[in-house]
């Protein structure tokens, strides 16, 4: 029996319920727990939406596409784990590209390309879309680590440059959200969140 389409695109539906149990790193702002990956992509991509006028250049952004990016950019950690931002890890790549491929290829064909097409632009950030996209990734973990006296920041023991290094990022896209994530990191080194 051949699976049909409303079943292919359910089967992925309800399998990427799974990355509701992915938690990261993070914790939600109030501090009560760590936030799950489901959570931080539904934050970002409102996010996105919200903060689209500050892009440097927003009139040359396909909004649609990056909030169609930041829903699915993480979908692959339902199989390759999440990985912590300050974290080396040499074998990512590899277990990315597979989950990838498992994850989408429960679609049909063309959604599932469709969707892996926008997770490699996400991951390559050479268009305007996945760079604005990558900077929603970037602030709002800088701003919940901030309001979190420095939660992950204090836990490992992370220098301002690695946190710098990292947000920098948001700089390619946008200078007035760049100059608000400096703010952020400069009130957090002053509060002593950061490694020495």
């Amino acid at each position: 029996m051949t699976t049909n389409r409303l079943e292919q695109q359910m089967a992925f539906v309800l399998e990427v319920d799974r990355l509701k149990n992915v938690e990261r790193q993070t914790l939600i702002v109030d501090g009560s727990r760590r936030e799950n990956s489901a959570e931080h992509s539904w934050h970002i991509a409102l996010m996105a939406l919200l903060l689209a006028e500050h892009a440097d250049h927003p009139d040359q952004m396909d909004l649609l596409k990056v909030v169609k990016m930041l829903l699915v950019h993480d979908i692959i950690e339902i199989d390759a784990g999440d990985v912590f931002a300050y974290h080396e890890d040499a074998e990512r790549e590899e277990r990315e590209e597979k989950a990838a491929r498992r994850l989408f290829g429960l679609l049909p064909r063309e959604q599932g390309e469709e969707l892996y097409q926008l997770w490699r632009e996400f991951e390559e950030r050479k268009t305007p879309e996945a760079r604005y996209a990558a900077s929603m990734d970037r602030l709002l973990p800088l701003a919940q680590n901030y309001l979190t006296g420095g939660y992950t920041w204090v836990k490992y023991k992370i220098p301002e440059e690695k946190v710098r290094k990292r947000t920098q990022v948001i700089s390619d896209s946008s200078q007035a959200l760049w100059k608000y994530a400096e703010s952020i990191i400069d009130e957090a080194r002053k509060k002593g969140y950061f490694e020495k």
